[in-house]
């Protein structure tokens, strides 16, 4: 169904009766957008935490805070969610005593824990919708609530990572496509084929969005949030950093697995399939274009980003033959993920493997693993190296384009900064520098200012 747009409008773009109206003036802009996903409220002036966060918060007794080193008591979570959604009520001006009746309801409502907490979590974007449809509606829109419950948007029961059912696309297009002006939907969940709530890991709201434009086989997709789009480098590091127009999928999934938090990938995956374009843009300054993130492109620059991850560590092990066994690589990894550990990249040569992990993750377990590794492998020298920040610099241009490694190697040299790690991507179009963290700062505007800023 072409020339139908699907919006999804983040937390901070509704965490608030100013942010929703902001979205109300977007989605009147354009008739074409049809399909309007919300967030749960964020934070704002008025909370510091997101209304997500208060829910599970409720639901663990507690413990979501505390595991945050954060003293706010399930009793503060319940009065802040409540204040939050009265207060967006009052200043819409619009009818909401049902709601907030059916939420305190919700909130009491006595289930298994895993389910508790996944039903829990998803109230937020379910009340929110309801309000944002109504204040739609009463500001002239004609709007229409569908919860994935109408829709027939069936998930697994992987419980705060549900996977989306091959049914659901049918079931969408069904509901939807019967639908005459503007479909609001809740995002972040689903129905299990047991009619249980089951939400998709954090940040899917996104992927409720990429599988509703999906299965309306939707002209683009437009992701709203507090950004003018994906940025070169981190702006709040190199503060004249400009928005990239234009990425292929390939491109920006090299960037967010590198470090840049752009959105959830998940719901890049179908709509690649079907070649639908997404669009960054920001609430806040609509008429910015953003980011456009398509199939393919003419690349016009070598870099367009870098991407960055600091306080990384990586294991490192020597063993004769032990990047030529086949299956070591992949052993070792097991190991590590058996405690939770997220790894980014596994270089190898014929004795030796390097394993790059989140330093964060080990804290608590490196002395466990190390006795695994030195009792399952045996290698011949096994040593954990620390503080390290990668650079990743990222462009389909760089395939066809000599020289970039060693420029950006010149670079590094040019301000003292010894490399401790580099490895090229096998597509050619990244490579990642690492070394200790104190270089960080310095070797990012080094390379931005010989890579990016020509």
């Amino acid at each position: 169904m072409k020339n139908q747009i699907v919006c999804k409008f983040g937390g901070s773009s509704v965490a608030n009766a100013g942010q929703i109206h902001k979205v109300k003036e977007i989605v009147s802009q354009n008739n074409a957008r049809r399909y309007v996903v919300v967030s749960a409220p964020g934070k704002d002036a008025s909370d510091p935490e997101k209304v997500t966060d208060h829910l599970l918060n409720i639901a663990t007794g507690g413990r979501h805070f505390r595991s945050r080193q954060k003293d706010i008591r399930p009793q503060q979570s319940h009065k802040a969610v409540l204040g939050k959604f009265k207060g967006i009520i009052d200043d819409l001006n619009v009818e909401g005593a049902d709601i907030i009746k059916q939420l305190e309801s919700d909130l009491k409502k006595n289930l298994p824990e895993k389910k508790r907490s996944d039903y829990l979590a998803s109230r937020g974007e379910r009340y929110n919708a309801e309000i944002i449809c109504r204040y739609l509606n009463r500001q002239g829109i004609p709007s229409e609530l569908v919860l994935p419950e109408d829709m027939g948007f069936v998930v697994s029961e992987d419980f705060s990572n549900a996977r989306v059912m091959p049914a659901s696309y049918r079931n969408i297009r069904k509901k939807l496509g019967s639908i005459e002006g503007v479909a609001v939907i809740p995002g972040f969940y689903g129905i299990t084929r047991k009619g249980d709530v089951a939400v998709f890991s954090r940040g899917g709201s996104d992927l409720t969005g990429g599988e509703i434009a999906f299965a309306m086989d939707a002209s683009v997709y437009e992701n709203w949030t507090d950004t003018d789009g994906i940025y070169q480098v981190d702006p709040r590091l190199i503060p004249e950093a400009r928005v990239i127009p234009r990425l292929t999928y390939k491109e920006i999934r090299l960037l967010s697995s590198k470090g840049f938090e752009v959105f959830h990938y998940d719901a890049m995956v179908n709509c690649k399939k079907k070649s639908i374009p997404i669009q960054i843009r920001n609430t806040n300054n609509p008429s910015s274009e953003g980011t456009l993130i398509v199939s393919e492109r003419v690349p016009e620059e070598v870099v367009v980003g870098i991407a960055r991850n600091d306080n990384v560590a990586y294991l490192y092990i020597e063993r004769d033959g032990a990047g030529e066994d086949i299956g070591f690589v992949n052993d070792l990894i097991e190991v590590v993920r058996n405690y939770d550990i997220e790894t980014y990249h596994y270089p190898t040569d014929k004795d030796d493997v390097a394993i790059l992990l989140n330093q964060d993750d080990l804290v608590g377990c490196e002395n466990d693993i190390k006795e695994t590794i030195e009792t399952q492998f045996k290698p011949d020298r096994f040593e954990f190296h620390y503080n390290i920040t990668i650079l990743s610099p990222v462009g389909i241009g760089m395939k066809d384009h000599p020289g970039v490694i060693a420029d950006a190697a010149t670079a590094l040299k040019e301000q003292n900064i010894n490399i401790d790690i580099i490895n090229q991507g096998p597509a050619q179009i990244s490579f990642h520098f690492g070394f200790q963290n104190y270089y960080a700062d310095s070797a990012l505007r080094a390379m931005y200012e010989r890579l990016l800023k020509k």
